[in-house]
């Protein structure tokens, strides 16, 4: 029998460059039924972006090599790649880095702290098409 999509487990693609951060979350994930590949850093996010055509990223903007921002800036002018949701998530205070992160693409953006469990509730309405809150802009 055909595997159909309302079967097929969701991939989700983390991105983190913490390998504890990312076990974490990869087995809170993987716990919820999520189908899960990792990077630990920006090169490795897009090339794997392309490759596994995840149904989300989940992008840390603090990486090694390219930040987040870029990562997503990336992923949003290759055709292959554009419509996949990206959710950031940065330690980063206030709201610049919110606002870069939606100015860079980003479907949705969390601050840390974020419970994993958190995560996985955000990551379950974004892929059921709920639409993220935009960055206010003050005049």
């Amino acid at each position: 029998m055909k595997e159909t999509s309302f079967f097929r487990k969701k991939k989700i693609l983390l991105v983190d460059d913490d390998p504890d951060q990312l076990e974490l979350l990869r087995l809170e994930f993987k716990e919820h039924g999520f189908a899960i590949a990792t990077a630990a850093n920006g090169q490795e996010a897009v090339r794997k972006t392309r490759s596994l055509q995840p149904d989300l990223v989940l992008l840390d903007v603090m990486l090694p090599d390219v930040n987040g921002f870029a990562v997503c800036e990336l992923l949003r002018r290759d055709e292959s790649t554009a419509r996949v949701p990206v959710l950031m998530v940065s330690g980063m205070p206030g709201e610049l880095p919110r606002c870069t992160g939606f100015d860079s693409g980003a479907t949705d953006f969390v601050s840390k702290p974020i419970s994993p469990s958190d995560l996985v509730a955000r990551v379950k309405a974004l892929l059921r098409g709920v639409a993220a809150r935009p960055c206010r802009t003050v005049a």
